[in-house]
């Protein structure tokens, strides 16, 4: 695409499509290649089992591909192990040939918890002890693990809330755990990286360069059309890191830089990015979705002004708690408060807003329509106000 500028609309199809919202849903069943193809065109998904209306992973997918069969990603990502967990944008699933180009988040962990410092100095060892459960017994999770006599196993204070689970949950950010399965409670389960990680992306050598190359051309391509904090953004790079990397693929052609109407500075547009006439889609966005995940992006690109309230005080929140956009074609034309109430099998419209100039006649239908094929999804009977 030999464009020096683009206009607003423009960049707008261009994001839309790259994120894969510009094609239709599959007509018939879902099946593993269409969440292959979805989540090779994202690079990453975002874990989140905030369950007010589903864990956001899962309806990342849904807003692309429609109702699917959520074990088919659990089948994905921890029975075959085509993904692993790994810390990305945040925690995320990732494809699991991106294991050595995460290399350098995981050599950055911490060596040790800073809340367990003086525990590990009096009880040295500790982390081996945990090791050789693991080594011994097969994955764990920290309600498996024990803590040395006389040892408080409650870490007050702590979000992580136990001595095992800080401790597991620091071996995994450093790579010498990795995570097996999630138990019913969404407990992680760990096991040597090793054994689970394929040797040939397990003993694979990276550099810190080639790496960070490569997640910046996977966000370009996840983006189709970018700033360059949104792409270093994408895998949490520092802009620092990640300006270099651009510079090397825009010599080398896969990026572009162009103008975008509205936008300040220079942006970058992927070599593949395809810029569709028009796109008409009608989803609901999770907060967690990579469209909309980076705010100030979310702004320049849809002029929409997005705060998630859940951790905000009922009486200061403006839209709601669990509050999610809504695609129509290429604009987020309203917000939805939502909740699943399983006990009633319904799912609750609490609140929904529309934006400035919407023409509700048009985005009602679209946004009832979309709002009963996910209550269908969820095995909810019927969705309605509270």
């Amino acid at each position: 695409m030999a464009r020096d500028s683009l206009s607003a609309s423009e960049a707008r199809r261009i994001a839309l499509a790259a994120q894969g919202f510009d094609r239709p849903r599959p007509d018939g069943r879902v099946d593993l290649r269409h969440l292959r193809g979805a989540i090779g065109r994202l690079g990453l998904i975002q874990l989140d089992f905030v369950n007010v209306v589903v864990p956001a992973h899962y309806q990342v997918l849904f807003s692309r591909l429609g109702p699917y069969g959520r074990s088919l990603l659990d089948r994905l990502a921890y029975r075959r192990r085509e993904l692993t967990e790994q810390w990305a944008h945040e925690a995320s699933l990732v494809p699991v040939e991106l294991w050595p180009h995460l290399a350098h988040r995981r050599e950055d962990h911490p060596p040790r918890p800073w809340r367990l410092d003086g525990f590990l100095d009096r009880h040295p060892g500790y982390v081996d002890s945990v090791l050789a459960e693991i080594d011994r017994r097969g994955p764990l999770a920290a309600e498996d693990l024990a803590v040395p006599d006389g040892v408080s196993r409650r870490l007050d204070g702590s979000w992580y809330g136990t001595v095992p689970r800080i401790l597991l949950e620091n071996l995994f950010g450093r790579g010498l755990l990795a995570v097996a399965e999630r138990r019913a409670n969404m407990a992680r389960v760990f096991d040597r990286s090793e054994r689970l990680i394929p040797p040939e992306q397990h003993g694979r050598s990276v550099s810190r360069e080639e790496a960070q190359r490569e997640l910046v051309r996977i966000a370009a391509r996840a983006h189709g059309v970018a700033t360059a904090a949104d792409l270093a953004d994408y895998f949490r790079l520092r802009v620092g890191e990640a300006q270099p990397r651009i510079a090397e693929l825009v010599e080398a052609g896969e990026l572009r830089e162009v103008a975008v109407e509205g936008w300040r500075g220079p942006a970058y547009l992927q070599r593949e990015a395809r810029l569709p006439r028009r796109v008409e889609a009608a989803a609901l966005i999770s907060p967690f979705d990579p469209l909309v995940w980076t705010r100030k992006r979310t702004e320049r690109l849809f002029g929409f002004e997005y705060r998630f309230e859940i951790f905000i005080p009922h009486e200061q929140r403006r839209w709601g708690c669990y509050v999610l956009p809504f695609l129509q074609g290429d604009r987020l034309v309203a917000r939805v408060d939502l909740k699943a109430d399983r006990p009633s099998g319904r799912l609750l419209v609490l609140a929904t807003h529309y934006e400035a100039g919407v023409d509700r006649a048009e985005a009602e239908p679209a946004l009832s329509a979309e709002i009963e094929t996910m209550a269908g999804w969820l095995g909810l009977h019927s969705s309605g106000s509270e």
